[in-house]
């Protein structure tokens, strides 16, 4: 750990809400999850995304199918490449010379790669956004921990200040594209119903994300606090969901549900539930005829998207006889670029964005993570950008 006297405090600039005063930051790092990118990466990357699990590779080998089953290639790391240009591109759209980097937590580009290239550059301060939108564990806090990992890992503690934007669940730019979607999906589904002579048949609109246990889900968020589901994440992802419907008039009176895919890991452990295949079976015994999938927990079409909506739960409404489709991700949209950079803006001195959009009333959410918030799973590690770092990440 650093002990140098001019290592980050923690505490300055942060009100009692986590908002932090904007920096002059030098640079911008979009961190992302990583994919493998052919047949010979698949088993190593998921020993990277299971370490210190002591998971073997024959298990690993028997839940590879989804990446096999397309080559090898999860689609992440091309959409984060096009979504770095898109950044790029609205950055220098507005005259902000802020370079854009980009590091992943599983696979090439790995973050701490991407931080001694920051550093080698002559980067001192840099402001990281990240792929996940909502709060728990594995959308915040690790990549908190990673940062701070990465750091010690390249001897960059006390060199190289690490910061990181707010989660934007509902900011403006992360919902306006779900509902453009949304609107688009059920007129795709009607269109298809009135097709068959059933033009004012139900239809259910259905938000998935990803589950997770949930003992990660009730740690999720500050300690003390009452969130509607029981925990911040499923809180962020309803009250999302109800922005979104609240701003298209089309899902007016329409029956709409929050379910979970994706699921892993030990049987005996409890994940968050209803699943979506589960929950799409017992949507013909309520009349209902059509269904639009929205991956609302989702920035991109990543494998969990792919796999387990396009290939597994639309094969689910075929076989149910629903007329159904999946709504698009955010990916590079406009208004969702424009958001990240205004995130981004939010928290620069130059080209400062001072309004802090959010369409619920959980936000905006805090740009610094407050004590006990998201706890660890396993045991204390270095973090950044939190009150509770144990990091110095001070510029020098």
């Amino acid at each position: 750990m650093s002990t140098d006297a001019s290592a980050f405090d923690p505490l300055a600039g942060v009100d009692a809400n986590g908002r932090m005063e904007p920096k002059p930051y030098d640079a911008v790092v979009l961190a992302s999850f990583g994919g493998p990118e052919g047949q010979e990466d698949v088993i190593p990357f998921l020993r990277n995304v299971t370490r210190g699990r002591g998971i073997p590779d024959e298990r690993l080998e028997e839940v590879s199918h989804h990446y096999r089953a397309f080559g090898g290639i999860s689609p992440i790391n091309a959409q984060n490449r096009a979504l770095k240009q898109a950044l790029e591109a609205e950055l220098a759209r507005r005259g902000i010379e802020l370079p854009v980097l980009w590091g992943n937590r599983n696979w090439a580009p790995f973050i701490a790669d991407t931080f001694r290239e920051a550093y080698d550059a002559g980067h001192r301060r840099v402001l990281a956004v990240s792929t996940s939108a909502y709060s728990c564990y594995s959308s915040c806090r690790q990549y908190r921990e990673d940062f701070g990992m990465a750091l010690l890992e390249t001897g960059l503690d006390g060199k190289l200040e690490v910061d990181k934007v707010r989660q934007y669940f509902d900011h403006p730019g992360f919902v306006e594209p779900f509902v453009e979607g949304v609107a688009a999906g059920l007129a795709t589904v009607r269109a298809e119903l009135a097709a068959k002579g059933e033009p004012d048949a139900p239809v259910h609109i259905m938000f998935a994300t990803h589950s997770i246990p949930i003992g990660d889900a009730e740690a999720a968020g500050p300690r003390g606090v009452e969130f509607d589901g029981g925990s911040a994440y499923v809180a962020q992802h309803l009250a999302t969901a109800q922005a979104v419907l609240d701003r298209v008039p089309e899902a007016a009176g329409a029956d709409w549900s929050l379910v979970y895919q994706s699921r892993s890991g030990a049987p005996h452990i409890p994940w968050l539930e209803p699943d979506i295949n589960d929950a799409l079976q017992e949507l013909p015994a309520k009349g209902t005829k059509g269904v639009v999938i929205v991956p609302l927990g989702f920035v991109s079409d990543h494998m969990e998207v792919v796999w387990d909506l396009d290939t597994e739960a639309l094969q689910t409404c075929a076989e149910l006889g629903l007329a159904a489709t999946r709504v698009p991700t955010p990916g590079v949209h406009r208004r969702f670029v424009e958001g990240l950079v205004d995130l981004v803006c939010e928290r620069t001195v130059e080209n400062n964005i001072a309004d802090r959009p959010a369409l619920t009333k959980l936000g905006p959410w805090m740009d610094v993570c407050m004590p006990n918030c998201c706890a660890n799973r396993r045991g204390e590690k270095p973090t950044v950008a939190g009150i509770d770092s144990t990091v110095g990440t001070g510029a020098k």
